[in-house]
């Protein structure tokens, strides 16, 4: 189904459930403060379901009278979603002595680049769920955190004192 003979509504309303379901994402970590807010959250998103979506139509196989001459693997492009996000998650995580932070931050990346990812697939109804268990999770577990294991390592701070 075309808009206006040029734009694929199919392909629109995948864009526009990754930016949303992005935002979803991204508003959490933003309320939050933490480093990758609304517009990493969105922009991976975003770029996962066009990289999806550019791997499903952008490469079509090459047939000759019902005769294919070229492999089509929808799942190349796809794959080194993956991979790329992996590289931007790492460059998320910091040491300072023996604490690391921005685990979650890297976890957060990877997840929004799987919803965009349903998205661009078409698969809303995954997508959907993904984004609320993840939310769900982040928020929860938080609280958790907060309220159940108060005397939790992650809450003690380290205190060294020398003399001379």
């Amino acid at each position: 189904m075309e808009l206006l003979g040029i734009f694929d509504l199919n392909i629109i309303i995948r864009v526009v459930s990754a930016l949303l379901l992005g935002f979803a994402v991204g508003l959490e970590r933003e309320m939050t403060n933490k480093y990758a807010g609304l517009r990493t959250n969105i922009l991976v998103c975003l770029g996962a379901c066009v990289f999806t979506i550019i791997s499903i139509y952008g490469f079509p196989a090459i047939t000759v009278t019902s005769v294919e001459l070229g492999t089509r693997d929808t799942a190349r492009v796809a794959a080194q979603v993956v991979t790329g996000i992996g590289f931007i998650g790492g460059g998320t995580v910091l040491r300072h002595g023996a604490t690391v932070f921005g685990l979650t931050t890297a976890a957060t990346l990877f997840m929004s680049a799987a919803i965009g990812m349903a998205c661009g697939s078409g698969m809303y109804d995954l997508a959907i769920v993904a984004t609320i268990v993840a939310i769900i999770t982040l928020v929860s577990v938080r609280f958790f955190e907060k309220n159940v294991l108060v005397s939790s390592t992650k809450n003690l701070c380290r205190l060294k004192i020398s003399l001379k």
